[in-house]
């Protein structure tokens, strides 16, 4: 657990060679968590839970809306809750008198209880039995409907749950016939990497793996231009890159991916590459160390706010060599007015774009930035994306890693996300937030 904590919080930031040849290797992370992968797109809305807020505009009132349907359709006591869990997992087990109907309601009822209730204590000692009972559901793909609802249920109980679901995850994204549940796959496969025990070396792997659909277009997996396949991949591609510390190696073959893919006719992969492509641009750079050489103050970049608040940033390499090129891409993407596209899609568009070329072209700045100076302070509003839960706290998400995350959680816990964010200590370490009236956040 502590490995874990110390990686989730350290890794939204990457260190030079430099930097990381002093340190040791680090112990690969293992989570003892309750996940299931919950695929909510953020680019559509799902029929289970009503989610429909959009994109990255992760505002109080969308969070709300969220929160509100988290004890929807419920028994109203723990012990009704807890009651029928026990039930059901009787009957998730219990396959042998179970038919396709049955086992569709069973899973369906466990996935709705496990998103919006922390259920640690219920699940000991059964996890790895039920994670046996849902690949027999996933192999079998006896309907749509059960397979998903399988996959959404896989938890991450153990360090042992990568190990056990990687190949059979894959052989669905490989060989299903449902686009869905190819979708759904890579959501739990990503999940399963970020909070089920993989090593670091696994979960590059797994990036690669993604990054295959990507640049095949979804050929690698037989989806061969499926948008909504193509989409998971660079979604999951991006939480687990949160991960990684030095990517400087596997950049430019991932930018050159993600560059291709803005030229998608579908806003959802657009979007979901341009955001990957902030993500590395921010990771280009690091906190500077003791013997690198800073500019001094005359020579800083009046636009840069990390030169003047914050520790000071160094550039250690340059993500694409074509920045030009880039920049036009991302500047229409950002005023596109394409008639083919809804209202809704333009307005996404222009807003996720604006962000991504403002963090490209100045990569110490984060999501929803505002160059609008405060008259009393003097300084830029800067990142401006909060979200507060209850009213307790606040999370500023003004960084890329923490927008993937963010994201990440909501496709995982839906309307559950602030029960297990409360409770669930994997789960808040992966993206803490303070106080409302600390001095400062993050």
């Amino acid at each position: 657990m502590t490995d874990l904590r110390r990686r989730a919080l350290e890794s939204g930031k990457t260190v030079s060679r430099k930097a990381q040849s002093k340190q040791s290797s680090r112990a690969s992370s293992r989570a003892d968590s309750r996940v299931n992968s919950r695929n909510v797109s953020r680019h559509g809305s799902d029929e289970e839970d009503g989610n429909a807020s959009d994109g990255t505009t992760w505002s109080i009132n969308s969070v709300d809306e969220v929160l509100a349907l988290e004890d929807a359709d419920l028994p109203g006591t723990a012990s009704d809750w807890q009651e029928e869990l026990s039930d059901r997992i009787d009957q998730i087990l219990d396959r042998k008198r179970s038919n396709i109907a049955g086992r569709e309601e069973s899973l369906s009822a466990y996935v709705r209880i496990l998103t919006v209730k922390y259920a640690a204590e219920e699940l000991h000692g059964k996890s790895e039995e039920l994670v046996g009972a849902f690949l027999k559901s996933i192999k079998a793909e006896s309907s749509e409907k059960e397979t998903v609802l399988a996959l959404k249920a896989i938890t991450a109980p153990s360090e042992t749950i990568y190990d056990l679901i990687d190949g059979p995850l894959k052989r669905t994204i490989n060989d299903s016939e449902s686009s869905v549940a190819k979708n759904t796959a890579i959501h739990a496969l990503g999940c399963a990497t970020f909070y089920g025990g993989a090593s670091l070396e696994e979960t590059q792997e797994v990036m690669d793996f993604l990054l295959e659909i990507v640049e095949s277009d979804g050929n690698s997996v037989n989806s061969g231009d499926d948008s909504v396949v193509v989409t998971a991949a660079l979604e999951e591609w991006g939480f687990l890159a949160t991960l990684l510390e030095d990517m400087e190696d596997t950049t430019e073959a991932a930018m050159e991916a993600f560059v291709e893919q803005l030229d998608s006719s579908e806003p959802s992969v657009q979007i979901a590459s341009g955001e990957n492509i902030a993500l590395l641009y921010e990771k280009s750079y690091t906190e500077a160390e003791d013997d690198d050489e800073i500019e001094s103050e005359d020579d800083e970049d009046p636009e840069d706010e990390s030169s003047r608040d914050g520790p000071k940033m160094i550039k250690r390499y340059e993500p694409y060599r074509r920045i030009d090129k880039l920049r036009h891409t991302l500047s229409d993407l950002a005023s596109i007015s394409s008639r083919r596209l809804s209202k809704k899609d333009r307005k996404c568009l222009h807003t996720n774009f604006s962000d991504i070329l403002n963090s490209v072209e100045n990569p110490t700045r984060g999501p929803r930035y505002q160059n609008a100076v405060n008259q009393e302070t003097g300084k830029r509003y800067g990142s401006r994306l909060t979200i507060r839960i209850h009213r307790t706290g606040v999370m500023k998400i003004d960084k890329w890693w923490k927008l993937h995350r963010l994201q990440a959680l909501r496709r995982i816990l839906a309307g559950g996300f602030v029960t297990h964010y409360e409770k669930n200590e994997v789960i808040f370490d992966s993206l803490p937030y303070v106080q409302a009236d600390a001095l400062s956040v993050f």
